[in-house]
């Protein structure tokens, strides 16, 4: 089995600074693309940035310059330090992972999602 676990949301005033977590636990061979998405009350859920191995990042435009996206491959975590936050960055926020799965033998791909974190930011 494999888990997603978010950490470090919270409520925060507007301007102020982040940092969620998410810990990849389980039978995982290999972790490829990580990302953190969010989705806020009555929207659909959004891209916010995404990692490849290799530290490759891509950010939405409404975070550019504002949000970074982290990696620690040999711990299987991602993180994202989110600075100068606006009241339109609140949500909850996902991370999923893009992996390769093992278990009693066999192997396979998988895309694997976190419960959530809130974030809320006041004005």
């Amino acid at each position: 089995q494999v888990q997603l676990v978010e950490s470090g949301g919270g409520l925060v005033q507007a301007g102020g600074s982040l940092n969620v977590s998410c810990a990849v636990s389980g039978s995982i061979l290999r972790i490829n693309d990580m990302g953190w998405n969010r989705q806020a009350p009555g929207k659909q859920r959004e891209l916010v940035a995404c990692i490849t191995r290799g530290g490759s990042r891509n950010y939405a435009d409404s975070v550019k310059g504002r949000f970074t996206i982290s990696r620690d491959n040999a711990k299987n975590t991602v993180s994202l330090q989110m600075n100068s936050l606006k009241p339109e960055d609140t949500a909850v926020y996902y991370c999923n992972a893009d992996l390769s799965w093992y278990i009693s033998g066999r192997s396979g791909p998988g895309d694997y999602w976190g419960q959530g974190t809130q974030v809320t930011v006041s004005s």
